[in-house]
């Protein structure tokens, strides 16, 4: 808790750590999958979703004992399939900047030296669209904009794709509730359509990538 007039005006409780990692433990597989996305509607200042990163990162690590290019590469990827959104500013920023001291503190400890200031721009950068101000029950920025998200997907080992898809579609659109996301079996899948596509690019260079939307 913050201030009981916070919880007043926006019902803000923070769920404790212990609980975190009860509820977390019940989807261990899943927090242990660099490419598994997880979404926190309400993801205050970030304590369900920077357990989902620490955890995440110790598969990176299990994966590349002593190679550091293969490391940041990997938690790149971590960070790219963990979202949330909050009302609240103050909370987006401190949760942005949670997560992207949590990978500091990794590789420090890791390699003992610090982050390149060239991946350290790139993880802020997704931060910045991974993790959103606004409310996910109208599904609108503090803009009053559609919520916005960039799925990260790699090409080439080396290289990220980035498509944007707006949250009320991915929610709302009808065909969901019969079709799946996924098939093995060659059945329609859904497919939500895209709002921005982006060539592919270096994952450390996510944010030069910003103003090439390739449909325009």
């Amino acid at each position: 808790m913050k201030s009981r007039q916070r919880i007043i005006d926006h019902g803000e409780v923070f769920t404790p750590p212990e609980l975190v990692n009860d509820m977390l433990d019940l989807v261990a597989h899943e927090c242990e999958r660099i490419e598994s996305r997880f979404l926190e509607p309400a993801c205050g200042d970030g304590n369900f979703v920077s357990e989902v990163l620490r955890r995440k990162l110790l598969t990176v690590d299990a994966r590349n004992k002593s190679n550091r290019v293969k490391w940041e590469r990997d938690a790149v990827l971590a960070v790219c399939s963990i979202y949330g959104i909050d009302l609240l500013p103050d909370n987006v920023e401190i949760c942005r900047q949670r997560l992207l001291q949590i990978v500091q503190d990794r590789y420090q400890e890791r390699f003992s030296e610090s982050l390149s200031a060239e991946a350290e721009t790139a993880f802020s950068f997704i931060l910045s669209r991974n993790i959103v101000q606004g409310d996910a029950l109208n599904m609108r920025t503090s803009e009053d904009r559609p919520i916005v998200f960039s799925e990260w997907s790699p090409v080439n080992g080396t290289m990220l794709k980035r498509h944007d898809f707006a949250y009320d579609q991915l929610l709302n659109e009808a065909h969901i509730a019969n079709l799946p996301l996924f098939s093995d079996s060659g059945n329609d899948v859904f497919l939500p359509t895209s709002v921005g596509a982006f060539p592919p690019c270096h994952y450390l260079k996510v944010h030069e990538a910003e103003q090439l939307d390739e449909r325009t």
